[in-house]
């Protein structure tokens, strides 16, 4: 190659480079200015978020004017003194609220008989997108009651945080209070909830879920836990239902300590469809029909609870359960000490123990049986790997002296030892002729 070609060639890549260099530099200075072109083409300045604001309702002509009056970043709702009666639902779509009323005092009635509910927290447009969701809705302070035909006292969907403090909810037709996929930490504390025509708590598709302190009286069910995760139920009273107590499905990982369970018309507390690492402790289950049914449970505990004349059964633990610990209860009649029975009249005494039916890999340690109508263990179907061990027994067999054991293996082996077996009932005492 020439000295004139080289000099062509080289002159040649330097312009392509100097021309690339040039590009460059204009793309970014493009880049750098765009911003300022789009808002001074836009010549407007960024629109601020209005703050959160407090909202007196009793300002606003209707509740629902009150609500809707809440800006999108959330407020203070005051519910003033008074009976408001409603024919649709109340809705509440903003996130970071609270409402908050004024005790019993204001009184949110539903009149509508078309099934719908009371109040509806849930974010817009989740009927049709149920991923959807709002963030720390809060109630507080105020009661709703419906009608037979109604719906819920309060649904909410789609609500991470919600807070459920201090409400009266009652005869509503549907469910009291209604959890749907209210997901992230739901709290329902001190509020009373009675005489709904379906359970005063449902809750479905929970997670990290507290219900404390609470009182339920004369529900269907005073609460149902479905498809969750994590229940903390701790403090509260439930009283006089008209089927069960607790009821808990396809859940795990949760407690029931600390309750007051009394007079439900068929079982306290119900584990079924596949719960498992589940306690029940320290509660006093007294005078149902049943105590504890386990009809698909694994890897629980039921332990240091007072089983008190639970009519019917005391616990039961079915063929689709098993992997179970039951320690530190004490299954009892009305004893008072001194030969002395609390209850007298027939039928108002019976106690029972614990049923096993075709279930495997249980231990029962360290009970006390005492005062029951037949047996304190019983056997059916086919059981195996069962432990019974340092268990105290006495006073069993009441309502037929002498008929039951204190302990009926059926055809099952269970492994006993360390037992103790004191008297059993005393036949009645021969008439006077």
């Amino acid at each position: 190659m020439s000295e004139r070609d080289t000099r062509r060639q080289f002159l040649s890549k330097t312009a392509t480079a100097a021309a690339g260099s040039l590009l460059l530099r204009a793309l970014a200075i493009g880049l750098m200015m765009l911003p300022a072109a789009r808002g001074a083409a836009a010549g407007e300045a960024p629109k601020p978020v209005p703050p959160p604001a407090t909202v007196d309702a009793a300002k606003w002509a209707t509740l629902q004017a009150a609500f809707d009056a809440v800006p999108k970043s959330g407020g203070l709702v005051k519910l003033p003194p008074g009976h408001f009666e409603l024919t649709e639902p109340l809705v509440v779509k903003t996130a970071e609220t609270r409402i908050v009323g004024s005790g019993a005092a204001t009184h949110l009635i539903n009149r509508n008989e078309a099934g719908q509910p009371a109040l509806i927290l849930r974010p817009e447009g989740y009927e049709k997108n149920k991923r959807l969701s709002l963030w720390r809705v809060q109630l507080a302070h105020f009661r709703i009651s419906g009608n037979p035909k109604s719906g819920d006292g309060v649904l909410a969907q789609g609500i991470n945080e919600v807070f459920i403090h201090g409400m009266s909810i009652d005869h509503n037709g549907g469910h009291g209070i209604h959890l749907v996929n209210c997901y992230e930490d739901p709290r329902v504390a001190d509020c009373i909830l009675t005489y709904n025509k379906q359970a005063g708590l449902h809750i479905q598709a929970g997670h990290d879920i507290v219900v404390s302190a609470n009182q339920f009286e004369e529900n269907q069910d005073a609460i149902r836990c479905i498809d969750s995760f994590n229940l903390c139920m701790t403090g509260n009273n439930l009283d006089d239902h008209l089927r069960h107590g607790v009821v808990i499905e396809n859940t795990y990982g949760s407690v029931l300590s600390g309750n007051m369970i009394e007079e439900c018309r068929e079982t306290a507390i119900v584990l079924d469809r596949d719960c498992y690492g589940i306690t029940i402790s320290a509660n006093v289950i007294a005078h149902n029909g049943a105590g504890v049914d386990l009809r698909d449970a694994w890897g629980c505990a039921v332990s240091a609870n007072t089983f008190t004349i639970n009519t019917r059964r005391g616990l039961v633990i079915g063929p689709n359960s098993g992997r179970i610990a039951v320690t530190g209860n004490n299954f009892s009649n009305t004893y008072q000490g001194g030969g002395k029975l609390k209850r007298t009249k027939p039928g108002q005494d019976a106690a029972m123990g614990i049923t096993l039916d075709g279930t495997r890999d249980v231990t029962i340690t360290g009970n006390v049986f005492s005062g029951l109508a037949t047996e304190a263990i019983k056997a059916t179907g086919t059981c195996t790997r069962i432990v019974s061990t340092a268990n105290v027994f006495v006073d069993f067999s009441r309502a037929a002296p002498g008929k039951h054991k204190a302990v009926d293996p059926g055809g099952a082996k269970i492994t006993g030892s360390d037992n103790i077996v004191g008297e059993a009932a005393a036949p009645p005492p021969a008439a006077n002729k």
